[in-house]
């Protein structure tokens, strides 16, 4: 356990730290509530890059895709926005000035890409929806509704796709991971995790589940609970790994930190 890991350079500190992803290189992208907005340290820790000040009203959740685009929630300003790893725009869904009632978007929390390229967005603060986007960004389909039954969310908070192409999607007041296929068809739902903040999918198929005990969950692909621990204090607000299998846990307010859980010898 590395934690605070990453150096920052005497110019700025973190705000509240929201969420957290790594690059094709390995280099980790800490998104934060502050300026500059998304921070860039390689992946010993050492500070590369800033970027995205003035673009981005409210940091939420980030996500690399594998030919790193980056795109990040700008939750206040009801907008998700791509941008190349060194923060030049690429494109933006949703309209900063006009949010809409279980439509794109109110108030929106996370986003995941699929491997092919369609768009998945956890719309959860002001709606109970999730939002699905072609690779070019145009709308394809919304399901949910407030509520706790099958296909229902209080709180859409993070969004995952696993390697089955299955969309898995924190639904926190309800204390569940429910599970859907890339259309929005019911599959499943995972219990016990109260208040379920983000989700991590590694290369072997792993599910790791941040929560507000606080706790680390990890799970099987058909998730079965494999392991459990309690790496932080307050709960990490955004987890993502690297190819070596490293975690990296973004911790909001009042740590305001990145805690870097380290594989040692052959895992």
């Amino acid at each position: 356990m590395v934690r605070p890991w990453g150096v920052l350079t005497d110019r700025f500190g973190y705000g509240v730290v929201s969420h957290v992803a790594v690059d094709s290189a390995g280099n980790v992208y800490v998104y934060q509530r502050g300026e500059p907005p998304v921070v860039v340290f390689d992946p010993n820790g050492g500070f590369l890059r800033s970027w995205g000040s003035g673009q981005i009203d409210d940091p939420h959740g980030i996500f690399i895709t594998p030919d790193d685009l980056v795109v990040v929630v700008d939750r206040d300003g009801h907008r998700v926005i791509g941008f190349s790893t060194f923060g030049l725009h690429r494109f933006t869904l949703g309209d900063r000035e006009h949010p809409r009632l279980q439509a794109p978007f109110n108030h929106p929390a996370d986003v995941a890409v699929a491997a092919n390229g369609e768009i998945y967005v956890a719309d959860g603060y002001a709606n109970s929806a999730v939002h699905r986007f072609s690779p070019q960004g145009e709308w394809m389909q919304t399901w949910g509704q407030p509520g706790g039954g099958p296909g229902e969310f209080t709180t859409p908070h993070a969004v995952w796709i696993d390697r089955q192409g299955r969309v898995l999607v924190a639904d926190r007041e309800n204390n569940r991971i429910q599970v859907f296929t890339a259309d929005g068809e019911y599959v499943d739902a995972w219990g016990d995790h109260y208040h379920p903040m983000d989700i991590y999918g590694d290369a072997d198929g792993f599910i790791y589940v941040t929560d507000q005990i606080p706790r680390l969950s990890m799970l099987s692909p058909d998730g079965q609970l494999v392991g459990r621990c309690r790496p932080v204090l307050y709960g990490a607000h955004g987890v993502w790994g690297d190819a070596q299998g490293n975690l990296f846990l973004a911790e909001a307010s009042p740590t305001n930190r990145i805690t870097k859980l380290e594989l040692l010898g052959d895992g």
